[in-house]
Formats: C-alpha cells, structure tokens, sequence
C-alpha cells in the first residue's frame, strides 16, 4: 500500500516539474489528482498477488522515479564542472591579487626610503639652523666687501633656501606617495584575501556536487535494481496472478447464473399480468433520465466499468462495475427497492451483495456490492431504496477502501453510470 501510494505521489510531483501551469494549481485540485492515480493504480493490481502486487509497486516506484534521479545525476555532474571551473578562475584571481600586494609591498619600500633620505636632510638643515649657521651665512653676506660679492653671497644664500625648501617638499611628498602605496596594499591584501577565501568556498561547493553526483548515480543503479528485481518476482508470480483473473471470471460467470435463476424463480411468483397503464410488482422501471438507482455511497469514481489492461501482464479483464473511493465503514446504500438474493463471501469480491429489482425489459436487473466491510442484510430479506445494507471496506482482492458497485441485467455486468445520476451524487 504504501509503495502504491509512492507512485501516486512521485507522479504528482513529476507532473508540478513539466507542467508550466501546475506550479500554481490549487493544492486541493493536486490532492484530487493523486487521490485518483492512487485509486486506478490500486484498482489495476486488484486481482494480483500480494508478492505481485509489491513487485509492480516497486516497479513503477522505480520507473516513476528514475527520469527524476537521471536528471539529478545530469545535474550534479553539471556543478561539479561548474564549480572546478570557479575553483580554477578563483584560483587564478588569488594569485593576480597576490602579485598587486608584492608591487604594493615593493613600492611602499622604495616611497619609505624616500621618506627617510627627506627626514635626513630636514634634519640636517633644521640642526645647522639650531646650531646659528644659518645666521652666520646672513651676517656673511651683509660683510661682503663689494657688489660682486654681496650678489654671490646673496645668490649662495637663495640656493641654501631653494635645498631647504626642496628638501621639506621631498619629504611631504615622499609621505603622500609613502600613504598611497600603504593604502594600495592593503587593498590588495583584502581583495587576496577574498580571492582566497572564494576559492575555498568554490573548492567546498565542487567537493559536495561531487558528492552529490555519487549519490545521484547511486540512486540511479539503486533503482534499475529495484526495477529489475520488482520485474523478476512479477515474472515469477505470473502464473498464479492470471490464475487468480481467470477465477475472477468464474465467479462472476456464477454470480451471473445465480442472479438469472433467481429472476426466473421470482417471475414465476409473478403471475398476475401487468395493469394497463402501470408495472408489475417488483418490476423495475427503465431508466429514463439515467438516475433509476440512488447512489449507493458518498464518494468519487476511482475505476471505471469495462475492459481494463494490465500493463505488468499484458492481459485484459474485464472491470464488471464501478469503483467508488470511500473511507472504511462507510454506509453502503440500497440503490432501490428490491430483495437480497446474495450475502456472503465471493472470493475475489470479498463481502459481497447482491439485490434483485425485478425485470427489467423481460430481464432480471439486480445491484451488486462488493469488497465490505460488514454486511448488514441476509438473503430473502427486502430492503427499501435508501437503507444501510452494508459498510465499505477492503476484502477479497482489494487494495484500499471503496466500493465496487454494479448493475447486472440477466446476470450480466453493464455499465453502471447509465442507471446513477450524472453528478455520482
């Protein structure tokens, strides 16, 4: 059951992945759907062996969910060449940042040399300053002995002021350019940094798509071994699955005979011909609007009637009625007046009843429930249209809980929806 409703929801969740609109379907509408691949994948493996029954469950587990573990594995090999490659380029922009840090780091050292060479000179001049010679070379020149002399002493003067002055620049200078290359490398160290530590990261990332990709291919042989075992103990339960179809025919070729002679038995009792104008007793009336019989259980189609295909087996078998989902001991109604002819065990049907309504065109029409949890009637008994007969359950070869409902004229299953009413309600 559970491997059942495994492939209901991985085909839900694949559908949300390709369809463009899914995405934004109403959850419910979602629900709805699973609920109905669960119950016409449940209503496939009826007749199916319990071994059968798991085998084809992992089946389609393993089919259902292989696209999503190849595309998976696509993928994690995708990042891992993504992620080497960001590695690499990482990589690559580390060592650029590395070598603006030694440039940094060299011209930082040429501008600090530059520094110390100013500080000395200023020095130099501040001290002769201090120690007077500066006044020495001014009293000097205001003792030159002539105009030549004087304008030499003046220009030696101008020159010692233009070194000073030069030497104060250098050295503001050689500070200014001293902080830019300070300033330059430390933002190369930061950018080295954040190279780095991207590059580890990428290298974190590449290194968990790795192993991501393991995983993935893990999955992938996990489910083609599934898969393949799944087919080879389906294979080997073919045999009795088929025995187990071909005795559903049986029984309902014998229901079928049971229903006939009671209607034959009950149309002898009728002796009395129909009024002109009106129907016999217990004569059932031909549908005319497709509602003659209530709906016997609140609920939703699972399984339509007809020829249903067992993709495991490649067989056909014919489905004699409707199923409709409904929750454990939920009330089964009658779908009309009439009288109980079957009550009891029937293999494949599990609690099984079945209710005469009379003829119908010449042919006995009756109403069959089966899989019950509880029967609530004995045959012989009559029962009004609209009265508790029984409870919905899971016997016989059953997966879940519904109803199979059918509707047999002359003992024959026919199609049930032309005698409910449209709305199944």
């Amino acid at each position: 059951m559970n491997q059942i409703r495994l492939v209901a929801a991985i085909g839900a969740t694949m559908l949300l992945f390709t369809s463009g609109t899914a995405a934004h379907a109403d959850p419910r509408d979602d629900k709805a759907r699973i609920d109905r691949q669960l119950q016409e994948t449940e209503a496939t493996l009826e007749a199916a062996t319990d071994r059968a029954k798991q085998a084809a469950a992992e089946h389609q587990s393993a089919v259902a969910a292989l696209p999503a573990a190849e595309a998976n594995l696509a993928d994690a090999k995708g990042r891992v060449i993504a992620a080497e490659a960001e590695a690499r380029q990482a990589q690559r922009d580390r060592e650029a940042a590395e070598a603006v840090v030694k440039s940094a780091d060299d011209e930082y050292a040429a501008a600090w040399e530059q520094v110390e060479q100013a500080r000395e000179d200023v020095s130099v001049f501040v001290a002769a300053a201090y120690k007077g010679s500066g006044f020495a070379m001014f009293n000097s020149v205001l003792e030159s002995g002539s105009p030549s002399d004087l304008a030499l002493r003046v220009a030696y003067l101008d020159r010692i002021a233009g070194e000073n002055q030069r030497a104060v620049d250098e050295l503001t200078v050689a500070r200014m350019a001293a902080k830019q290359r300070s300033a330059a490398a430390e933002l190369a160290r930061r950018r080295a940094q954040q190279a780095a530590d991207e590059t580890r990261q990428r290298l974190e990332d590449s290194l968990a798509a790795q192993a991501g990709a393991a995983q993935a291919a893990a999955d992938v042989r996990t489910l083609l071994d599934r898969s393949a075992k799944a087919e080879a103990v389906a294979n080997a339960e073919r045999a009795a699955v088929l025995a187990r179809y071909e005795q559903l025919k049986v029984d309902s070729d014998r229901i079928g005979a049971e229903l006939r002679a009671a209607a034959a038995a009950e149309a002898k009792q009728q002796k009395a011909p129909a009024k002109a104008g009106g129907a016999p007793p217990n004569t059932a009336i031909p549908p005319k609007t497709g509602a003659f019989f209530l709906m016997p259980v609140r609920g939703w189609k699972s399984s339509n009637f007809g020829m249903r295909f067992d993709p495991v087996y490649k067989v056909y078998q014919l489905h004699a009625g409707i199923d409709v989902a409904a929750g454990g001991g939920q009330p089964i109604l009658a779908g009309a007046d009439g009288k109980v002819v079957r009550a009891g065990w029937a293999g494949g049907y599990g609690n099984y009843t079945c209710i005469s309504h009379g003829m119908y065109q010449g042919k006995g029409l009756a109403t069959c429930y089966a899989h019950q949890s509880a029967i609530l009637v004995k045959v012989g008994q009559a029962v009004h249209r609209g009265e508790v007969i029984g409870r919905v359950g899971t016997t016989g070869a059953s997966t879940g809980n519904h109803l199979h409902f059918e509707v047999r004229v002359n003992g024959r299953p026919v199609q049930p929806l032309d005698w409910l009413p449209g709305c199944l309600c």
